[in-house]
């Protein structure tokens, strides 16, 4: 366990043009082509809508920063921008669906995992495409049919499907949709994000009832969260090894900066938090970003929006620290 603790995998691009990278589970960890393999990530929402020269640009940048993975929304529509990949019927969606199929194979390519991550929507980021439990199973049959030659990607079901409002996915429906993803693809990994810390019900019917396979809770966004990620991270394994059915712990959304008025997240509160998830024996981080919501404009936007600046032209200097600092964590553990 303790080796596993001090190692993160740095990937380096591959040059066969063919499905290479596989990423699946082995107890409480990921596993990338058979390697044991903590994931470090960004988010990368509004990809869809960025120009094919800007994501090749930060892919080569987040690679030489060993970044293996990042999150992207196939049900994205933020600043009147509607990049949702799936229609109103949950079918392909032109230019945005090929665009998805080309990032999931050009990350495939490189070795990278791609999260894709569905929502109902309540509104905010513009109109919902996914308004009914019908359409949300046809957008997630069109997805993995599509998509089944890769297994650099994980299915997010639904985004906080916890908040009760137009976003709100109940168990019942999860536990349906999972069974598509499962009949049409036995070996696509699947999950379903949680707003807040999972409570021991909760627990319960996403690894029993719904059988995700792995958790993904999204921790509390205030200024003693850093600091608790390695607790409570052990306090999850617990409680998940009591129920009798053991996955990773999988911090895909934590806190960002431009979200919590009167508090900004520091630099070492982005490494303080991803090391506290590596050491509590979760298997993936994020550094979360998007728009900064309190300003006029919401600039920068971050991977909300790139379709004018890529993602590394909007990270400011705390965020360009922080992954600079967990860099070279990453290179200092692979020399020890």
């Amino acid at each position: 366990m303790a080796r596993y603790l001090l190692t993160f995998v740095l990937l380096v691009p591959v040059s066969s043009i063919a499905a290479a990278t596989e990423l699946r589970i082995e107890g409480t960890r990921f596993t990338l082509d058979g390697k044991p393999t903590f994931l470090l990530g960004v988010s990368y929402y509004g990809a869809l809508g960025a120009p094919q020269q800007f994501v090749e640009q930060d892919l080569d940048d987040l690679q030489r920063l060993g970044i293996n993975w990042i999150r992207v929304w196939a049900t994205w529509a933020a600043f009147e921008n509607d990049v949702t990949a799936v229609d109103e019927k949950g079918q392909p969606r032109e230019p945005y669906f090929s665009r998805l199929e080309w990032l999931v194979a050009e990350c495939d390519r490189r070795g990278m995992i791609v999260d894709v991550t569905l929502t109902r929507g309540n509104g905010v980021v513009g109109t919902p495409r996914i308004r009914s439990l019908q359409t949300h199973r046809r957008a997630v049959e069109t997805i993995v049919s599509k998509l089944k030659s890769h297994r650099n990607w994980y299915l997010d079901l639904g985004n906080e499907r916890n908040i009760r409002d137009k976003r709100h996915v109940p168990f019942d429906d999860l536990k349906q949709l999972r069974e598509v993803v499962k009949r049409i693809d036995p070996k696509c990994l699947v999950t379903a994000s949680h707003a807040g810390d999972v409570p021991p019900d909760d627990l319960g019917r996403y690894l029993l009832d719904v059988k995700v396979d792995f958790l993904s809770p999204h921790r509390p966004r205030n200024a003693k969260s850093p600091r608790e990620t390695e607790e409570r991270s052990r306090q999850y394994l617990a409680e998940i090894r009591k129920l009798g059915r053991v996955v990773p712990l999988h911090y895909q959304e934590p806190f960002r900066r431009g979200f919590t008025k009167g508090w900004e997240p520091t630099a070492e509160d982005y490494v303080t938090d991803a090391r506290g998830a590596l050491a509590g024996g979760a298997a993936g981080w994020c550094l979360h970003n998007g728009d900064q919501r309190h300003v006029p404009g919401q600039e920068p936007r971050r991977s909300f929006d790139m379709r004018e600046k890529r993602l590394f032209e909007q990270l400011d200097e705390v965020e360009r620290e922080a992954l600079g600092r967990l860099s070279r964590s990453l290179v200092e553990s692979r020399k020890g």
